[in-house]
């Protein structure tokens, strides 16, 4: 059974790998025994998660990325390869909204500036498309591979205010099963593609809209999850790890061209 779920020695690129979840998979997968590549367009966020997994006999490197551009993609697969060998396993972790593609009492969605929606619907979803162009053909090339996507439960079930955010993630999730039939079908039947799509876990990025920051009590956005969330709480992001290691490992060989919810069962709530 170990040996099914087992990732030593996989060298594994996590994009987005500074921030509160991918760095919690970046440290767990390390501590698995695969080589970790931290890639971030934050070179600080970065060098603390790689500093914390070396520090815990783990194997990483961290590497400035911007996933919006393809030759700083490219400049970073040069590296990973150069550092630690040819790349098994991407995850597309970077992603994230903008205030300003936002809805409010102060912002009307029929005036949400083009240019905040273009950056969510870019960030999300071209941020996922263009690592995959770039790591994606060197496991054409090697005829193996894993790509684990980041959707959300936004694709699932799309939250108000945040419209650009949640249509992204739809085209992420739609994207993850296009390209698993894709690759099997054109370059190699050893390429799975798939993605979780995690409930609610307070980062960084969300932590003070469900929570006051004042007084750390929900907000009625965060009473409102927790209340359509059966198992009355936020997601921690070491709970994410065990899917994750499934889909990656050869436990998941046969799963390919899903979307796995991680929510503590929001999407399964109807609410009545």
């Amino acid at each position: 059974m170990k040996e099914l779920f087992d990732v030593k020695d996989k060298v594994i690129v996590i994009t987005g790998a500074g921030g509160v979840l991918c760095g919690a998979m970046a440290k767990a997968l390390a501590k698995a025994g695969a080589k970790i590549a931290v890639l971030d367009i934050d070179e600080v966020a970065a060098a603390e998660v790689t500093d914390e997994i070396i520090s815990s006999q783990g194997q990483a490197i961290a590497v400035k990325c911007d996933v919006l551009d393809k030759k700083s993609i490219e400049t970073a697969q040069e590296k990973v390869t150069t550092e630690l060998g040819q790349v098994d396993i991407l995850i597309n972790g970077a992603g994230g909204n903008k205030k300003e593609a936002t809805t409010s009492p102060d912002m009307s969605f029929f005036d949400l500036p083009s240019d905040a929606i273009r950056f969510v619907f870019d960030l999300n979803f071209i941020g996922t498309l263009l690592p995959t162009q770039v790591f994606g053909k060197q496991m054409t090339d090697n005829g193996s591979g894993v790509i684990l996507n980041v959707s959300s439960m936004n694709a699932f079930r799309p939250l108000t205010k945040i419209a650009a955010y949640s249509a992204a993630k739809a085209a992420v999730s739609n994207f993850t099963q296009w390209l698993a039939v894709h690759v099997c079908q054109n370059y190699s039947k050893d390429i799975r593609v798939n993605a979780i799509a995690p409930g609610f876990f307070l980062t960084e990025q969300n932590r003070f809209l469900l929570t006051d920051e004042t007084t750390g009590e929900l907000t009625d956005r965060g009473k409102t999850i927790i209340d359509h969330t059966p198992m009355g709480r936020f997601g921690e992001p070491e709970e994410l790890i065990g899917t994750v290691m499934w889909l990656l490992s050869d436990a998941a060989k046969f799963v390919n061209g899903v979307v796995v919810p991680v929510d503590g069962g929001f999407s399964a709530f109807s609410g009545v």
